[in-house]
Formats: structure tokens, sequence, C-alpha cells
């Protein structure tokens, strides 16, 4: 059984007298342990469909399961109650400004009844796993954003949850910081088990530490599967775009624009071999690099590259014929970049 279930999913809001429909029949199962990224770009649906996963927003049809429970049919109690279960971040951190950090991780335990000492023990506990011993006594106007994002993860963690949700929790972060925080939930998720939900619109997110993802597109589940899979070979237009977007990184030699591109993705075992050069060396023919680029995809580097292939159709598809038996992944881009 699957951890979290949703299933035909809508949620409508009315607006100045009209419907809008955020979300339109998401179904997802989202495995027990799994670091599951959901990913789309503004106002597609995705933070209305994490905040579904915990009834902060109740869906208009449709269900959302936690451990084969359906939230739906919960009293007020027995959702708080449930919701203990499920820890969240957001992106603002949203920290109390007048408590410091080790009161800030109390909070939670104290509302839900824990007796102060045992929380600040709790409390001491997280501070540790966020690596933020010595800024317990600290306030969170002095803290960088990074360190109140640890504690922001910290307090999540304070009831001992299954399942963290994170929404957007990086957005506001640079590289670096962004980097040490997604290494921290991937630890949080291999030494305490913990599922992690990570909504986010950036797709080295997603291929940094998720093993699962979704795409949403206009509040509908355009794609989902392993992230590795997805990466090599996107369907949808909408992963397609989000994972090779539309900066081209060299401009095109005008002889050779052309509408036939494709995108390639090289594996471990074509990494290492001059591909482009033998492809081009077999085929005479010039080939125009509008794109490259280098992902973490799960841990491993995965090179990209975007390719405009000659005008004659024959030599473009004996080419990608040519890429595909040397190992690498192959898809069409029809787009404009």
């Amino acid at each position: 059984m699957s951890e979290i279930e949703i299933k035909n999913l809508t949620k409508k809001f009315e607006m100045k007298g009209h419907t809008v429909t955020a979300l339109s029949d998401i179904n997802l199962s989202i495995e027990k342990g799994d670091i599951f990224g959901i990913i789309g770009m503004s106002g597609a649906g995705k933070s209305t469909l994490v905040r579904s996963v915990n009834f902060l927003e109740k869906p208009t049809q449709g269900s959302v399961l936690i451990d084969g429970v359906d939230l739906s049919t919960l009293t007020e109690k027995e959702l708080r109650k449930k919701r203990r279960e499920i820890g969240m971040i957001f992106q603002n951190f949203n920290l109390l400004e007048q408590k410091n950090v080790i009161d800030n991780i109390c909070f939670p335990l104290e509302i839900s009844g824990s007796r102060k000492k045992e929380a600040r023990v709790r409390a001491k506990e997280l501070l540790k796993t966020v690596n933020l011993e010595e800024k317990e006594k600290a306030y969170p106007s002095q803290l960088s954003g990074g360190q109140k994002q640890r504690v922001a993860i910290a307090r999540a963690l304070a009831t001992n949850p299954k399942i963290l949700l994170c929404d957007e929790a990086t957005s506001a972060l640079d590289p670096q910081t962004t980097d040490s925080i997604l290494k921290l939930l991937k630890e949080i998720n291999e030494t305490l088990g913990i599922t992690i939900v990570i909504i986010t619109h950036q797709m080295s997110v997603v291929t940094q530490v998720c093993k699962h993802v979704a795409i949403i597109d206009n509040g509908r589940l355009a794609e989902e599967g392993l992230v590795e899979e997805i990466f090599e070979s996107p369907s949808s237009d909408a992963a397609k775009e989000l994972i090779s977007g539309k900066e081209i990184t060299f401009t095109p030699v005008k002889s050779l624009d052309t509408k036939r591109k494709i995108r390639i993705v090289f594996k471990e075992n074509s990494a290492y071999e001059p591909v482009i050069s033998n492809m081009i060396l077999k085929f005479k023919t010039p080939v125009n690099i509008l794109k490259a680029d280098t992902r973490d995809v799960g841990g491993k580097a995965r090179g990209e590259m975007i390719l405009a292939l000659p005008e004659e159709e024959a030599v473009a598809d004996a080419i990608t014929e040519y890429l595909k038996e040397n190992g690498l992944a192959v898809s069409g881009i029809t787009e404009d970049l």
C-alpha cells in the first residue's frame, strides 16, 4: 500500500464570480520512504496540490489517503492529530521572530501537550540533526537564510512525522545553500526513513535528490515516473521545457539553422566516448550544438546536448540512429528554443 494516495483530485476556487480550476483529476501514489518531486512552472497548481496532502486545502472532488486513511472522513480533531504525522516547511521559513531557535523548535511540541523539559530535550536532539547546536539561543534575525531553513526543518521534525512536505523550500536560497539543504533532506530521508515530498519549479532540485517525479502543467498531471527515466526521455511538452529550458547556450550559425532539433543524454556507458566527434567524421557533415549542460541525476553526472541536425532528412535520420546505437538517449524537440 502506498503511504500517500491521491485519487481523482480536483480543486476549484471561486474568484470574483468566476470558477477557477487549480487542479483537475490528479492521481498519484507515493511510496513510503520515497523522495518524491512535484514540479511545474509558476501557477501550475503544485503548491495547491501539496497543501491538499495535509488537507490545508480541501479538495472539491476526489480523495487523499494517508496510510489508507481517507482524510475527508476524519473529524477536525482527528484531522489535527493526523497532521502531526505530516511536517511541512516553506519558502519563507515561517519562524516566530520573537522566539529564539530552541523555542521555535519547541513550539509545536508545547502546543501538542508535551512537557517543556521533554520538548527541550527533543529540540536539542534536532539541533544536532540539522548541525545548529551553537545557534540554540540565537533569534531568526541573526540567522542566514540557510540557517533559518535548517531551524524550520528541525521544527517540522519535532513531532516525529512520517511525511515531510517541502513547498519551494530552497527557492529563496543561493545555489550553494540550496545544495546543503538538499543534502540534509537526503540524509534525513535515509537515516529516519521519512517520506519527503518536494514542491519546486527547479529541475536541478528534482534531479539531485528525488527518486520519482510528477510534472504538473496547468493543473493537470502531464507526466510521472522515475526521475532518471523522465530526464533521459521526457514525453510531455511540459517535461521537455522544464528539463531543457528555452535559453540557448550557443547561438546557431545561420547556414545551419534548421527545424530538426534533438536532445541527447550521455549515459555512463557513453560519457567517455567522443561520440559527437566520431559522428561528424562518419557522416562528414557539421552539426550545430545549440545547448550543452551537465546535471546531477540521482548522484550521477549526466551530460545533455541539444543539436541542430542537417536539413537532409535521410542524413538526420541516420545520425539519430547512430547516436542511439552508441548508447545515448535521444528525443526530438519540436518547440522553438
